[in-house]
């Protein structure tokens, strides 16, 4: 497990880091200098998945507390992520192009993120849990 959570934090720097590069580029080559959700992605990219697999790569090396139900906790936490990322690009793209959205579609991509951020919440609380368990 301790290469898997290795090789997931690197993956995760590599997206933190190619949304870091489009953000910087496609605003630029859109002409557009206000505030967008693309900021929002690679900072939860470093944070939520390289920094957080970096991490409990160290618990596991010290607790071993990984097994077959961690692994559906990952995936989910992964999913969690990855549609939080969904609706900031979705959001992050209207803003740049100045698209008018519709009450419903805003509140949809808002949802979007919503889902994915609660994902990742109950994710972490029942891999923080884990963790508790076996550091007693």
């Amino acid at each position: 497990m301790i290469k898997r959570y290795a090789d997931l934090s690197l993956a995760y720097a590599i997206v933190a880091m190619i949304f870091g590069v489009f953000y910087r580029e496609f605003t630029k080559f859109s002409g557009f200098s206000g505030r967008t959700s693309l900021s929002f992605l690679h900072t939860h990219y470093f944070i939520l998945g390289m920094f957080f697999f970096l991490i409990l790569m160290l618990i596991e090396k010290a607790f071993h507390f990984s097994g077959q139900q961690m692994n559906r906790v990952l995936i989910a936490y992964q999913l969690g992520l990855n549609i939080t990322g969904l609706g900031f690009l979705m959001r992050g793209l209207t803003q740049v192009w100045g698209t008018e959205l519709s009450k419903g579609l805003d509140a949809s991509i808002s949802g979007i993120a919503g889902i994915g951020h609660i994902f990742m919440g109950v994710c972490i609380i029942l891999i923080l849990s884990k963790i508790r368990k076996y550091a007693a």
